[in-house]
């Protein structure tokens, strides 16, 4: 960790939430929820039928990671971010409900990054390619939800310092404009 880090903990609380831009790099401390395509669409499926979701939303964040069986002795195995586009049509339910946060790779679309601001969200990226180096953060991983789906079953991740970067926040702001601004002035 280096000294302009931002250490944060789970579930996420509006203070916190308020308190970081684009750009921050920040360190997560506590749980994360592992989610992808499949996923995303039971959980929808279960907000639309009025069921129950197989945990909480509210303050927490999603990783979207569908990982690796874990080697001896791990509790994971590599846990790398997917492309979080697929995830875009989802998004506005899950916010509905409370998540605070989410964890991928890659630009959102213009709904989400509106979405992000209308419900005091966070949209985090973290480094792509770098799965192995990512599982060392976490801790213990359990599937909670829809075994059925493999890698992609909802797993409940403990994690410490787990590294990610916001990349849009909750006034706008897109680390990803930012560097395409940056790079045309200079």
């Amino acid at each position: 960790m280096n000294s302009r880090e931002k250490k944060i903990q789970t579930p996420l609380t509006e203070d916190v939430i308020q308190g970081l831009k684009a750009g921050d790099a920040v360190r997560i401390t506590g749980i994360l929820f592992t989610a992808r395509d499949a996923a995303h669409q039971r959980l929808v499926s279960a907000i639309q039928a009025g069921q129950s979701l197989p945990f909480d939303l509210r303050g927490q964040i999603i990783y979207y990671v569908g990982p690796t069986p874990p080697p001896p002795g791990k509790p994971i195995g590599s846990a790398g971010p997917t492309t979080s586009y697929r995830m875009d049509v989802y998004v506005p339910y899950l916010l509905e409900k409370g998540l605070k946060g989410m964890i991928g790779k890659g630009a959102r679309s213009q709904k989400v990054k509106e979405d992000l601001q209308k419900h005091k969200a966070l949209y985090f990226g973290a480094v792509g390619g770098a799965g192995a180096l990512l599982a060392r953060y976490i801790h213990s991983a359990t599937v909670i939800a829809y075994e059925d789906l493999g890698p992609e079953a909802i797993r409940k991740l403990q994690v410490v310092n787990f590294p990610a970067v916001v990349i849009n926040d909750t006034y706008g702001g897109d680390l990803y404009e930012q560097g395409k601004q940056k790079y045309r002035q200079t």
